[in-house]
């Protein structure tokens, strides 16, 4: 059946998609939810255990706490209350930790460690997914039970005042409230000041219960300097000043008799060694929990804080509040806080928790009974009325209370097991919707890479055999198997995967496909086999009609792709992965080497013949080249791969990256210390100049004064927040924003890209000037390198140096002078591309990413240019990369007709909206999640990846290349350079 190219590319496009997002169904852990869609309510609670025939009670035990303040610090860290310098940044909550009536604890966050997240947890006592990161830039409203839902609808009055993130999880919940943006991460004054402004008037009043207090200055300091800043002491003794305010008012209000208050003070997450957050490392996901009450007794001196979740607050807040706890609540409740009720109280709390957990473990677990916490807990209920019938009887033996503490530890126990039991639901991931999703996109890709020649062909036509793969004995055969196996796997796994809750139309239609497709790819090979020529009586290529010979580069360039990607199947791996690309990028400077020897030293070179072989040029005669000339670029060239080695060698150690290194001072540490801004200034200086003449070469006259003095407005900036100093600098001038500076770069950016986008039209619509559009390319390049030098930070800047730098030489005398073809090309600048990213800092961690970058030249958050700016940042060495691979090959293709076919697939693809979506989509998703399973799912999401870009590219190439417009699709390199072409072009 003859298939036209571009519906076969349709064809392969839409089925690749339904493959990956069924893949990706399963890739996503289902966060533990109950399925009933009310809230949890007083009259829902279960009476008290009692054994006997007398009516059980339905008491609920008095509150403990009539006010609760809750004073949230972003990113507080807990060594920074516990740790050796506690008495130096917080001197009066270390002395209220050590001395005072309080319980101290380390609460454990659960990554992803990013804010919004870090609330849901807080309030529902669940533990959020990392879809939630994304949700975090636009935050909508909680809809799930929650601890402010519970409390408002008790009648308790709530006033909160800091991050809007809570305005928009809970609108209509406060009484009285005043949110201020969370993103604008260059203010950390005014955030805070806005908070504090405040409380003087509400501390003073009585119309409260609840007072929520979320301060974002220290989270803002972390992000911009580190937690090693000068200014986090300040910051810290201001937060101290606060919480000694708040505990000196709520104390004047004691009154005797009535219930005490309860004062909160606690991190949503912590903060890494850079600064930033949202993984899993120990000083993000460590975080203060300090309660203090007259409830509590006194402390007698400094005892060790005591390990809890961090979603144990919320059934600890709601039990105290005499509130239900959320029915999605994992937590448990800190059993300290209960130590000075009754033994009766106590067990009734622990019973409140545990029903609520085992309701939660029935919900979610469809062998409930076989979990070991679920049978504790029916054990410790049991006894639990044995003991009730003896306290109501008037027993008050010894007996009694040795009776309470065994059932009280009963209880405890069964709360631990069922929690842990409930959060490893999080981490539980759907193998078999995953492997079936793969199965259908790996089918996919072996039809498409086999089909792949005739696709391209002038024919622009696909001979697809489904009549006789449809009419086949495998195919029935195959799809009695796969049933088989689908029945076996949903009744042995239950519910628990995606794949089995759908139809058995949708089963028996993915089974019959699966089946087909199958064997389609067993027809197809036939026929391309030497074998399977034969039997169909025809013959196979010819060695001389393709080039299928693979040079030593070419098996380096695809076991390195290959490599890379089998190697993310351990987490390993996926922490330490700049280290792969550190050594694969090594490993090709020393191939590329010995092809720059090879072509000097052992080819025989005779008259000017040979020379002009060695220095193509067809508009100029070999006489036009002086032998000195050709003396120096031959040991340039010879130069060139040794010279990219050392860069990376120092790139290396500019920035520690990964996880288990990441804590290690590197050369940023060094420069960015206050002692060496004068070398950091003196290298920025450098730095800039050195981008000015590797950059304006291409450009007009009007493009090189912009691109100066758009890098003379970099170093402003720089200086202007305080990175670098000017020769007038003055040590007493106050650090500004910087937004003046930044804005006017902006401006020459934005000419810059313009001048570039006119001549890029120009060539295109009025005229079609060859090196008109090569400029236009190359100056918008340099606007979008003008740009990356804004964003980077001060120390970074000899990385974009070193890339302006190694794309020169590497263009000038080694793709050029050694006649590497397009496909060679792209997936150099892919692994280049690649290696920048970790030289900039960057990891598979969340964590690692800038966001104060998506805040320069701004003066108040505004979301898409905060997004855009940012992402620019994070991805700008594969972005500059990829953009250098566009210029150079259309710069290329008038003097090497090798690189016209390449560069016809290569700006095809690149120049697509579509495809430009796509590389953000996979980006992100490839970097930021999922990474710290020990079981990496990482591996297949990469596979995924390269078989979904096989797809991708081929659909944009066929939908250019119409059979209606008699184009003729020229494979002027083997099949095997198209396949790595097609697989790293997006990747």
């Amino acid at each position: 059946m003859k298939v036209r190219s571009s519906v076969f590319a349709s064809f392969i496009l839409i089925f690749e998609v339904i493959g990956i997002a069924l893949f990706l169904r399963g890739f996503f852990p289902v966060p533990v939810k109950s399925s009933f869609s009310s809230k949890s309510k007083l009259s829902d609670l279960p009476a008290e255990p009692l054994t006997g025939s007398a009516p059980n009670s339905s008491r609920l035990p008095q509150p403990l706490f009539k006010r609760v303040v809750i004073m949230l610090v972003d990113a507080l860290r807990e060594d920074f209350v516990f740790g050796p310098n506690g008495r130096m940044y917080m001197p009066y909550t270390r002395h209220v930790v050590e001395r005072g009536s309080s319980h101290s604890f380390v609460a454990k966050a659960r990554p992803p460690t990013v804010t919004m997240p870090r609330i849901k947890a807080l309030t529902t006592g669940s533990i959020p997914g990392f879809i939630d990161v994304v949700m975090n830039l636009n935050s909508p409203a909680l809809l799930e039970d929650n601890l402010i839902w519970q409390a408002k609808t008790a009648g308790k009055r709530i006033v909160f005042y800091g991050d809007d993130t809570w305005v928009r999880l809970f609108p209509k919940h406060f009484m009285e409230y005043d949110g201020t943006t969370s993103f604008f991460v260059s203010d950390y004054t005014e955030v805070d000041n806005n908070v504090t402004r405040h409380l003087d008037s509400t501390l003073k009043r009585d119309d409260w219960d609840i007072l929520i207090l979320h301060y974002l200055g220290l989270d803002h300091i972390g992000h911009m300097s580190g937690p090693y800043s000068s200014l986090i002491q300040p910051k810290l003794m201001e937060m101290d000043d606060i919480l000694k305010k708040i505990h000196s008012a709520l104390i004047s209000k004691e009154v005797e008799g009535s219930l005490p208050y309860l004062l909160v003070l606690c991190g949503d997450h912590g903060m890494s060694e850079t600064g930033s957050h949202g993984g899993s490392s120990e000083p993000e996901v460590s975080t203060p929990l300090v309660l203090i009450s007259p409830a509590f007794k006194r402390k007698a001196g400094m005892e060790k804080p005591g390990v809890v979740e961090q979603v144990d607050l919320t059934p600890t807040l709601a039990l105290g509040l005499g509130l239900p706890i959320s029915q999605n609540s994992v937590g448990r409740v800190i059993q300290s806080v209960l130590e000075e009720t009754s033994l009766r109280d106590q067990l009734r709390f622990l019973h409140l928790n545990g029903h609520q957990l085992s309701c939660l473990l029935k919900d979610s677990i469809s062998d409930y009974e076989k979990e070991v916490g679920f049978e504790q807990f029916r054990v410790a209920e049991k006894a639990h009325g044995n003991w009730m019938k003896l306290y109501l009887e008037g027993n008050t033996s010894e007996v009694l209370t040795n009776v309470g503490k065994k059932v009280l530890r009963q209880y405890l126990e069964a709360l631990a097991a069922m929690s842990a039991a409930l959060s490893k639901q999080l981490g539980k991931y759907d193998m078999y919707s995953m492997i079936a999703g793969m199965v259908f996109v790996f089918q996919l890709l072996l039809v498409l890479l086999l089909a792949m020649p005739e696709a391209l062909s002038s024919a622009a036509a696909v001979d697809l055999p489904i009549l006789s793969a449809l009419l086949s004995l495998p195919f029935y055969l195959l799809c009695l198997l796969l049933a088989s196996v689908h029945v076996l796997v949903c009744t042995s796994a239950g519910s628990s995967c995606y794949f089995c809750s759908l139809s058995w139309g949708l089963v028996f239609a993915a089974v019959a496909f699966s089946s087909a497709m199958f064997c389609i790819l067993v027809s197809i090979a036939t026929r391309r086999l030497p074998l399977g020529a034969k039997i169909h009586g025809k013959s196979p290529l010819r060695s001389s009609e393709v080039d299928w010979s693979l040079s030593e580069l070419d098996v380096l360039l695809l076991a390195g792709t290959v490599g890379h990607t089998l190697s993310l199947a351990a987490s390993s791996f996926v922490e330490e992965e700049h280290q792969t690309w550190y050594f694969l990028l090594n490993t090709l400077c020393l191939t590329v080497f010995q092809d720059v020897c090879r072509k000097y030293f052992r080819e025989k070179r005779g008259s000017g013949d040979d020379e002009e072989h060695i220095l193509p040029s067809k508009d100029r005669h070999p006489s036009a080249h002086p032998k000195a000339e050709i003396f120096s670029e031959k040991w340039l060239a010879l130069a060139t791969p040794p010279f990219t080695l050392l860069c990376c060698r120092l790139l290396r150690s500019l920035n520690q990256t990964g996880v288990q290194w990441a804590h290690i001072p590197d050369v940023g540490h060094w420069l960015n210390s206050s002692e060496h801004k004068v070398v950091l200034s003196l290298l920025s200086a450098f730095c800039l100049v050195l981008i000015y003449f590797l950059v304006q070469r291409r450009c007009s006259w009007v493009s090189k004064v912009a691109l100066a003095l758009g890098l003379l407005g970099v170093y402003s900036y720089r200086a202007a927040v305080g990175n670098v100093l000017f020769p007038w600098h003055h040590s007493g001038r106050t650090m500004s924003k910087g937004t003046v500076e930044a804005r006017f770069v902006y401006v020459f950016i934005l000419g810059i890209l313009f001048s570039g986008t006119k001549d890029l039209l120009r060539s295109q619509i009025i005229t079609a000037d060859a090196k008109l559009k090569s400029r236009g390319l190359w100056e918008i390049y340099s606007g979008l390198v003008l740009l990356v030098s804004l964003l980077f930070r001060a120390h970074n800047l000899p990385v974009l140096c070193c890339c302006l730098l190694i794309q020169t030489l590497m263009a000038q005398f080694i793709w050029k002078k050694l006649h590497y073809d397009a496909a060679q090309t792209t997936i150099m600048h892919y692994w280049f591309g690649q290696a920048f990213f970790y030289f900039q800092g960057n990891s598979n961690n969340i964590a690692t990413v800038d966001i104060s970058v998506g805040f320069v030249g701004l003066e108040s958050y505004i979301e898409a240019p905060a997004i855009f700016l940012t992402a620019l940042s994070t991805y700008a060495g594969p972005l500059l990369w990829a953009c250098h691979l566009v210029c150079y090959l259309s710069s290329e293709r008038d003097r090497s007709p090798v690189a016209v076919g390449h560069g016809c697939y290569c700006l095809a693809l690149l120049r697509s909206v579509p495809a430009a979506a796509y590389i953000v989509l996979v980006t992100v998703l490839r970097y930021h999640l999922f990474i710290w399973s020990v079981f990496s799912p990482k591996l297949l999401y990469e596979s995924m990846h390269l078989l979904l870009t096989a797809g991708v590219c081929l659909f944009f190439i066929t939908m250019e290349q119409s059979p209606s417009s008699n184009t003729k699709v020229n494979l002027m390199f083997p099949p095997q350079h198209l396949s790595l072409t097609l697989m790293s072009c997006l990747h």
